[in-house]
């Protein structure tokens, strides 16, 4: 199930994260896979959730992360699409995910993907009863470097049409000069491909960002707070 961190917290922040938890519910097997896939980025957005947390206590923000691995299903894709449940990622064939029927798959959305977006949609829902309006931060890891092509960007800004909260922060992060900032690299928000931010945010049309950790950056929870720290002080700057 979803992780909900202080839903009526007080800041205009709302967090959501997709990829927080590699985590498979014990009737599906690990998937057919061994401890050491599940432990790589194709079952989760390594260290994610360490920065989501850190950022909604020092925000005062309300927060989701998903408890489930993207490999049971990725509640960042539509529900048409091929990878929703994937049956190989970054090379690895995942045996339990091989010639599902359409009973399984209904089993899985109804079990993991719709609990996960009706608690983000739930925070959402709350604060516009209320009258408190809200900025979405959909919160991501990405690896240092994928089918051998290295990510020199220790930060990573993706949008789409919006760049009004993109712009000042890309130039936030940038003006020390001391960390290498993505735009758009290796990801932009693509409401094709993309669902929670399209869903909960655009729809909405609610200012928004998403953001990308890479995974070396943020191993550890005292990575995890300085990046946090960091990330908050150039999106207030």
């Amino acid at each position: 199930m979803p992780k909900t961190l202080r839903p009526s917290g007080s800041s205009p922040f709302v967090l959501f994260c997709d990829h927080a938890s590699n985590f498979v519910p014990a009737e599906l097997h690990d998937l057919g896979l061994p401890p050491s896939e599940l432990a790589r980025h194709i079952a989760w957005d390594i260290g994610a959730a360490g920065v989501t947390e850190v950022l909604s206590e020092i925000f005062d923000a309300p927060a989701v992360l998903c408890g489930t691995s993207r490999l049971v299903i990725d509640c960042n894709r539509h529900l048409d699409a091929p990878t929703l449940i994937p049956e190989v990622s970054d090379g690895t064939v995942i045996p339990g995910n091989l010639h599902l029927d359409d009973a399984a798959r209904a089993n899985r959305i109804e079990r993991w993907f719709r609990p996960y977006h009706d608690a983000v949609e739930a925070i959402f829902l709350a604060r516009e009863t209320r009258g408190v309006p809200s900025i979405a931060i959909s919160i991501h890891s990405m690896t240092p470097s994928l089918g051998g092509v290295p990510r020199p960007w220790q930060i990573s800004l993706s949008s789409h049409l919006d760049r009004t909260l993109a712009d000042p922060l890309l130039a936030s992060l940038r003006r020390p000069g001391d960390i290498v900032v993505g735009d758009n690299q290796p990801y932009n928000l693509d409401p094709k491909m993309d669902y929670s931010t399209p869903f909960h945010a655009l729809r909405r049309g609610i200012p928004h960002l998403q953001v990308e950790f890479r995974q070396d950056e943020i191993a550890d929870p005292a990575s995890q707070h300085r990046w946090a720290v960091r990330f908050r002080e150039a999106l207030l700057s």
